[in-house]
Protein backbone atom coordinates (compact mmCIF):
# COMPACT_ATOMS: atom_id res chain seq x y z
CA UNK A 1 0.00 0.00 0.00
CA UNK A 2 1.13 3.09 -0.68
CA UNK A 3 -0.30 6.22 1.18
CA UNK A 4 0.51 10.07 1.58
CA UNK A 5 -0.20 11.60 4.85
CA UNK A 6 -1.62 15.13 4.74
CA UNK A 7 -2.10 17.97 7.89
CA UNK A 8 -0.52 21.07 8.75
CA UNK A 9 2.57 21.28 11.45
CA UNK A 10 1.50 19.56 14.49
CA UNK A 11 -1.34 17.61 12.81
CA UNK A 12 0.48 14.18 14.14
CA UNK A 13 1.25 12.96 10.82
CA UNK A 14 4.60 11.46 12.40
CA UNK A 15 2.71 9.90 15.22
CA UNK A 16 -0.12 8.04 13.50
CA UNK A 17 2.46 6.94 10.85
CA UNK A 18 4.70 5.79 13.84
CA UNK A 19 1.40 3.82 15.30
CA UNK A 20 0.36 2.76 11.29
CA UNK A 21 3.68 1.00 11.07
CA UNK A 22 2.84 -1.23 14.04
CA UNK A 23 -0.17 -2.38 12.31
CA UNK A 24 0.57 -2.47 8.55
CA UNK A 25 4.78 -2.86 8.58
CA UNK A 26 4.30 -0.33 5.67
CA UNK A 27 8.06 2.32 5.47
CA UNK A 28 7.17 5.56 7.24
CA UNK A 29 9.16 8.13 4.96
CA UNK A 30 9.40 11.24 7.43
CA UNK A 31 10.43 14.33 5.03
CA UNK A 32 11.45 16.16 8.34
CA UNK A 33 13.32 13.45 9.98
CA UNK A 34 15.71 13.15 6.13
CA UNK A 35 16.04 16.95 6.42
CA UNK A 36 16.69 17.35 9.83
CA UNK A 37 19.46 14.81 9.68
CA UNK A 38 20.59 16.32 6.89
CA UNK A 39 21.42 19.11 9.13
CA UNK A 40 22.78 17.66 11.35
CA UNK A 41 25.10 16.01 9.84
CA UNK A 42 26.25 19.36 7.45
CA UNK A 43 25.56 17.19 3.88
CA UNK A 44 24.95 19.10 0.81
CA UNK A 45 21.13 19.16 0.73
CA UNK A 46 21.25 20.04 4.22
CA UNK A 47 23.35 23.21 4.00
CA UNK A 48 20.68 24.53 1.31
CA UNK A 49 17.69 23.44 3.44
CA UNK A 50 18.93 25.18 6.76
CA UNK A 51 18.32 28.20 6.13
CA UNK A 52 14.54 28.07 4.85
CA UNK A 53 13.78 25.47 7.68
CA UNK A 54 14.69 28.10 10.40
CA UNK A 55 12.78 30.47 9.16
CA UNK A 56 9.64 28.31 8.53
CA UNK A 57 9.68 28.50 4.68
CA UNK A 58 9.45 25.10 2.71
CA UNK A 59 12.56 24.01 1.21
CA UNK A 60 12.84 24.29 -2.54
CA UNK A 61 10.64 21.41 -4.51
CA UNK A 62 13.61 20.45 -6.31
CA UNK A 63 15.60 19.76 -3.31
CA UNK A 64 13.06 17.16 -1.66
CA UNK A 65 12.17 16.10 -4.59
CA UNK A 66 15.24 14.86 -5.60
CA UNK A 67 15.57 13.66 -1.80
CA UNK A 68 12.01 11.25 -1.96
CA UNK A 69 13.52 10.20 -4.96
CA UNK A 70 16.62 8.42 -3.51
CA UNK A 71 14.57 7.19 -0.96
CA UNK A 72 12.49 5.64 -3.26
CA UNK A 73 14.60 3.94 -5.59
CA UNK A 74 16.82 2.78 -2.71
CA UNK A 75 13.85 0.31 -1.59
CA UNK A 76 13.07 -1.33 -4.42
CA UNK A 77 10.85 -2.42 -7.09
CA UNK A 78 7.78 -2.15 -5.07
CA UNK A 79 7.68 -0.49 -1.98
CA UNK A 80 5.13 -0.25 0.49
CA UNK A 81 5.33 2.74 2.17
CA UNK A 82 3.77 6.59 3.94
CA UNK A 83 4.74 9.72 2.74
CA UNK A 84 4.93 11.88 5.88
CA UNK A 85 5.98 15.65 5.23
CA UNK A 86 5.58 15.55 1.29
CA UNK A 87 4.35 16.47 -0.84
CA UNK A 88 3.71 19.95 0.09
CA UNK A 89 2.87 21.73 -2.83
CA UNK A 90 0.99 20.64 -5.84
CA UNK A 91 4.09 20.89 -7.58
CA UNK A 92 5.76 18.35 -5.42
CA UNK A 93 2.74 16.43 -6.09
CA UNK A 94 2.16 16.22 -9.72
CA UNK A 95 6.41 15.19 -9.49
CA UNK A 96 5.60 12.37 -7.16
CA UNK A 97 2.52 11.53 -9.44
CA UNK A 98 4.91 11.12 -12.75
CA UNK A 99 7.79 9.46 -10.35
CA UNK A 100 5.13 7.05 -9.30
CA UNK A 101 3.53 6.25 -12.47
CA UNK A 102 7.19 6.01 -14.18
CA UNK A 103 7.39 3.12 -11.88
CA UNK A 104 3.64 1.55 -12.05
CA UNK A 105 3.37 1.92 -8.06
CA UNK A 106 0.53 4.87 -8.04
CA UNK A 107 -0.66 6.17 -4.65
CA UNK A 108 -4.10 4.60 -2.88
CA UNK A 109 -4.79 6.78 -0.48
CA UNK A 110 -4.25 10.19 0.98
CA UNK A 111 -5.29 11.12 4.18
CA UNK A 112 -6.05 14.45 5.48
CA UNK A 113 -5.68 15.11 9.52
CA UNK A 114 -7.90 18.24 10.49
CA UNK A 115 -6.75 20.38 13.53
CA UNK A 116 -7.84 23.52 14.82
CA UNK A 117 -5.25 26.46 14.66
CA UNK A 118 -5.22 27.20 18.00
CA UNK A 119 -4.43 23.32 18.98
CA UNK A 120 -1.49 23.03 16.50
CA UNK A 121 -0.01 26.05 18.00
CA UNK A 122 0.09 24.47 21.52
CA UNK A 123 0.99 20.97 20.74
CA UNK A 124 4.36 22.69 18.97
CA UNK A 125 5.49 25.52 20.81
CA UNK A 126 5.27 22.79 24.26
CA UNK A 127 7.20 21.13 22.35
CA UNK A 128 10.98 20.05 23.99
CA UNK A 129 13.77 18.11 22.18
CA UNK A 130 16.79 16.21 24.09
CA UNK A 131 20.32 18.03 22.87
CA UNK A 132 21.99 14.45 23.37
CA UNK A 133 19.51 12.03 22.02
CA UNK A 134 16.88 13.87 20.14
CA UNK A 135 14.18 12.08 22.56
CA UNK A 136 11.31 14.39 22.11
CA UNK A 137 8.69 15.52 25.08
CA UNK A 138 5.51 18.72 26.06
CA UNK A 139 5.78 20.52 28.66
CA UNK A 140 2.12 19.78 29.03
CA UNK A 141 0.51 16.41 27.17
CA UNK A 142 4.06 14.48 27.93
CA UNK A 143 5.85 16.06 30.02
CA UNK A 144 9.69 14.72 31.94
CA UNK A 145 10.00 13.70 34.73
CA UNK A 146 12.20 16.29 35.90
CA UNK A 147 11.72 19.87 33.94
CA UNK A 148 14.46 20.45 31.23
CA UNK A 149 15.84 16.91 31.59
CA UNK A 150 15.22 14.02 28.99
CA UNK A 151 13.88 11.09 30.66
CA UNK A 152 16.18 8.80 28.05
CA UNK A 153 19.70 9.71 28.82
CA UNK A 154 19.43 12.84 31.42
CA UNK A 155 20.80 15.40 28.17
CA UNK A 156 19.17 18.94 28.57
CA UNK A 157 15.65 19.66 26.88
CA UNK A 158 15.75 22.95 24.59
CA UNK A 159 13.15 23.97 21.86
CA UNK A 160 13.97 23.84 18.52
CA UNK A 161 13.70 26.96 16.71
CA UNK A 162 10.96 25.70 14.10
CA UNK A 163 8.85 25.09 17.55
CA UNK A 164 8.70 28.80 18.66
CA UNK A 165 5.25 30.19 18.53
CA UNK A 166 5.90 33.24 15.88
CA UNK A 167 7.62 30.17 13.79
CA UNK A 168 4.86 28.04 14.21
CA UNK A 169 2.55 30.77 12.93
CA UNK A 170 4.71 31.27 10.18
CA UNK A 171 4.39 27.98 9.14
CA UNK A 172 0.88 27.64 9.39
CA UNK A 173 0.48 30.25 6.99
CA UNK A 174 3.25 28.84 4.99
CA UNK A 175 0.99 25.79 4.58
CA UNK A 176 -2.39 27.45 3.91
CA UNK A 177 -0.66 29.23 0.60
CA UNK A 178 1.20 26.26 -0.32
CA UNK A 179 -0.09 23.00 0.77
CA UNK A 180 -3.77 23.17 1.56
CA UNK A 181 -4.37 23.61 -2.42
CA UNK A 182 -3.29 19.83 -1.96
CA UNK A 183 -6.54 18.94 -0.45
CA UNK A 184 -8.60 19.91 -3.86
CA UNK A 185 -5.53 18.58 -5.85
CA UNK A 186 -5.81 15.12 -3.66
CA UNK A 187 -10.31 15.21 -4.05
CA UNK A 188 -9.91 15.44 -7.74
CA UNK A 189 -7.87 12.56 -8.13
CA UNK A 190 -10.28 10.48 -6.20
CA UNK A 191 -7.61 9.48 -3.47
CA UNK A 192 -8.55 11.90 -0.40
CA UNK A 193 -9.60 10.31 2.97
CA UNK A 194 -10.27 13.61 5.49
CA UNK A 195 -9.80 12.37 9.18
CA UNK A 196 -10.49 14.40 12.38
CA UNK A 197 -7.20 14.57 13.96
CA UNK A 198 -8.32 15.60 17.53
CA UNK A 199 -8.26 13.43 20.87
CA UNK A 200 -6.25 10.37 22.48
CA UNK A 201 -4.08 9.41 19.50
CA UNK A 202 -5.38 5.95 19.46
CA UNK A 203 -8.99 7.20 18.38
CA UNK A 204 -7.24 9.08 15.58
CA UNK A 205 -5.48 6.44 14.19
CA UNK A 206 -9.01 3.96 14.53
CA UNK A 207 -10.23 7.26 12.32
CA UNK A 208 -7.45 6.43 10.08
CA UNK A 209 -7.78 3.07 9.61
CA UNK A 210 -11.31 2.99 9.40
CA UNK A 211 -10.87 5.14 6.41
CA UNK A 212 -8.34 3.04 5.05
CA UNK A 213 -10.44 -0.05 5.35
CA UNK A 214 -8.01 -1.67 7.23
CA UNK A 215 -9.88 -1.95 10.68
CA UNK A 216 -9.95 -5.49 12.21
Amino acid sequence: MRIVLLGPPGAGKGTQAKLMLERTGMVHISTGDLLRAAVATSSTLGRAAKGFMERGELVPDQLVTDMIRDRLSAMGAAPSFMLDGFPRTVVQAEALEKMLASRSIPLEHVISLDVPREELVRRLSGRRTCRVCGAMSHVTSDPTRRPGVCDECGGALYQREDDREETIRARLEVYDRATAPLITFYRGRGLLREVDGTGPTTDVLDRVMARLELAA
